[in-house]
């Protein structure tokens, strides 16, 4: 049928290139045209629309100029938050200061100061001292915690009640979590008192409280899941099909854990790393409180200094600082590609 619709069209022939409308078709698009009016005012009408369109794809963009768009209030809210600061605070690293105030200048006394003293070096062997038994104690039990909620909780919803009682603690404030140790770590708190009742020490304990390990122990308590999300997350996107063709390829249950679970395991560790160090180097309150002030970090010395009004000096060691930092984030991104859990 629509084949012969289309042969009863009234077109009676070609001519070159165009094509002609039968007369009675002609006629009706004449009579439609008003006078004073014709050919010509059609082919006006067609060359503006043609104008207007070619003029359409003109304004349009590319699909990498449009995605640079979509991105430019973020790339604002962060330049503002977060560049600004930082460019600030390394400017005001350079200027001089006094009891008095701060006076802007190009100095680099303060960097001098800070780098050619060997109570900031002292410092910061310290300071990677608590960042790397921190990391190590939470990478060992945050991975085990993960290991276990992934692959012996076989319902998600008791995985998920599980990884909440985790996060409960982590809805108070971290200095109500610090300070709740001492209590149980004091001279006359739980541990020593029970264990003296015990008869297992004669006396209490005093490195228990304001000491090193204090510190140690709240940091692991304060930083830990910050290494199981990101593990657990990783765990629970590994394809189970893997161990069963490891156990059919004849490997034990460590062999299993070593050479399937803990590579595919990496990005989340280097993820829960990175949250970690970033956030023991950055710590003060809890060496400050927990070690009685017997121990020293980079960011305890930069509130000590601000304190006392040193705001030069303090930006200045932050500056050092966040080189640090940037450094060893980018040693853990060169040895793990975290890009699979981005």
């Amino acid at each position: 049928m629509r084949a012969r619709q289309r042969n009863s069209l009234p077109l009676v022939g070609r001519v070159g290139e165009g094509s002609f409308l039968s007369p009675p078709f002609t006629d009706r698009m004449n009579d439609q045209i008003p006078k004073g009016q014709g050919m010509a005012t059609i082919a006006a009408e067609t060359e503006e629309n043609g104008q207007s369109a070619r003029g359409g794809r003109g304004l349009r963009l590319s699909p990498s100029a449009i995605s640079y768009l979509q991105a430019t209030p973020l790339i604002a809210i962060l330049g503002f938050f977060f560049l600004l600061p930082i460019a600030m605070i390394a400017v005001v690293s350079f200027w001089d200061y006094d009891f008095a105030g701060l006076y802007p200048d190009f100095l680099t006394m303060n960097y001098t100061d800070t780098l050619g003293s060997w109570v900031t070096w002292k410092t910061y062997v310290n300071t990677l001292k608590f960042t790397a038994i921190v990391w190590s104690l939470t990478l060992v039990i945050g991975f085990w915690v993960a290991y276990f909620l992934a692959f012996h909780i076989r319902r998600t919803s008791t995985q998920m009640i599980l990884f909440l009682v985790c996060t409960v603690p982590f809805m108070t404030s971290n200095i109500i979590r610090m300070i709740s140790w001492i209590p149980v770590l004091g001279r006359n708190g739980l541990v020593n008192s029970t264990l003296i009742q015990m008869g297992i020490i004669p006396q209490p304990i005093e490195w228990l409280l304001y000491s090193d390990f204090a510190v140690v122990l709240a940091m692991v308590h304060l930083y830990t899941l910050f290494m199981v999300t990101p593990i657990f997350n990783t765990l629970m996107r590994i394809d189970r099909s893997l161990f069963e063709a490891a156990r059919d390829a004849g490997a034990s249950g460590w062999q299993v854990l070593w050479n399937v679970v803990i590579p595919l395991a990496k990005p989340g560790m280097a993820i829960g790393t990175i949250f970690v160090v970033t956030l023991v180097m950055a710590d003060f309150s809890t060496v400050q409180v927990m070690s009685g002030g017997q121990s020293a970090s980079v960011a305890l010395t930069m509130k000590n200094q601000m304190s006392l009004l040193q705001y030069p000096a303090a930006a200045a060691n932050a500056v050092v600082l966040l080189a640090v930092v940037l450094l060893m984030v980018a040693a853990i991104l060169r040895v793990v590609d975290i890009r699979k859990e981005l």
